[in-house]
């Protein structure tokens, strides 16, 4: 069984002939800047000729931050953005990027590019403070903000399904923590434009990832997720405290994508080569091998020694179907 079969298999919840495994990292210069342009291509090319990996998550790397039309002081500044469109800067870098990887690596891997929603794209580019800040001054500008944003993901999405053909879309959830929202305030203010994204992302392909981030550490409400529309979830299962068995369950029987702490200090970065294999092999035989990716809670640390990602591999090996 070769790295796509793999991955459609176990994304099918079909029998495979070992667990696959999917990590990512983002790329940093020296001072903490994002990496770019080619040498982004390379290392996310050497990061997967050194791993591996079953599978390939693009990573956005330098283009967190949204370059809004208009500088945001104030609440009703949001209400003043206009879209990019499709033939900025902003979509057609990532839409390139994705070409050249997929092109390179679509052969024998699945490809995934990383798109986060409006909400999430407008706390990368300002900040949490400031957005809940003018949401509880204006709410339907911010509104009018994230509707331009949306715009703006839809031809991201659009160019990276019909001119890249990426297999799927890794797509980021944010702000469910406990005592940011209620149900009631998630559903009028951030879900439209979840759906925006998740809808699209269905229309293109079946082999979406939703990632349900734990923003900085804190457990989410998992309940305004439960639902969510796609094949696969990625949760924090160390800071959610619910184990991968149990998130199956939680989620309706969907395939799940996960099981190690992607923190310095989880087994991962920090244990023993024994350590991690036992760890691995514990996730397989509690869960089983069908329907499970094995992966992060969310991004490993850009330091981590590529040979820590291979002794799971191993050890999925090992395990077998």
């Amino acid at each position: 069984m070769n790295y796509r079969e793999r991955f459609f298999n176990a994304m099918d919840q079909k029998p495979v002939d070992r667990v696959p495994v999917g990590f990512w990292h983002h790329f940093f210069h020296a001072d903490g800047s994002f990496v770019v342009g080619q040498e982004n291509v390379d290392g996310h090319l050497k990061f997967m000729r050194e791993t591996g990996l079953d599978f390939v998550k693009i990573m956005c790397d330098g283009y967190f931050e949204y370059p809004f039309s208009t500088k945001i002081q104030t609440a009703s500044d949001w209400g003043r953005l206009k879209p990019l469109g499709k033939d900025s800067p902003y979509v057609r870098e990532q839409i390139e990027r994705a070409k050249i990887l997929c092109d390179a690596l679509q052969g024998d891997r699945a490809c995934l590019y990383n798109v986060f929603v409006p909400f999430t794209v407008i706390r990368h580019s300002t900040s949490s403070e400031l957005v809940m800040a003018h949401l509880a001054e204006d709410p339907a500008a911010v509104r009018r903000g994230m509707q331009v944003i949306a715009e703006d993901t839809i031809d991201l999405i659009r160019g990276l399904m019909e001119e890249v053909g990426c297999d799927g879309l890794y797509l980021p959830l944010q702000g469910a923590e406990y005592g940011r929202f209620t149900r009631e305030q998630y559903d009028e203010t951030v879900r439209p434009f979840d759906k925006v994204v998740f809808d699209l992302a269905q229309y293109y392909s079946d082999y979406n990832i939703a990632h349900l981030c734990a923003w900085a550490g804190d457990k989410n409400q998992l309940e305004f997720w439960r639902d969510v529309d796609v094949k696969c979830v990625n949760w924090a299962v160390s800071i959610e405290e619910m184990s991968l068995t149990e998130g199956r369950r939680f989620f309706g029987g969907k395939t799940c994508l996960g099981g190690f702490d992607n923190r310095p200090q989880g087994v991962l970065a920090s244990g023993t080569k024994e350590e991690v294999q036992v760890y691995t092999k514990q996730l397989i035989r509690d869960f089983g091998t069908r329907g499970l990716m094995l992966g992060a809670d969310c991004t490993i640390p850009a330091t981590i020694d590529y040979e820590r990602i291979r002794w799971v591999i191993e050890a999925s090996e090992e395990m077998g179907a």
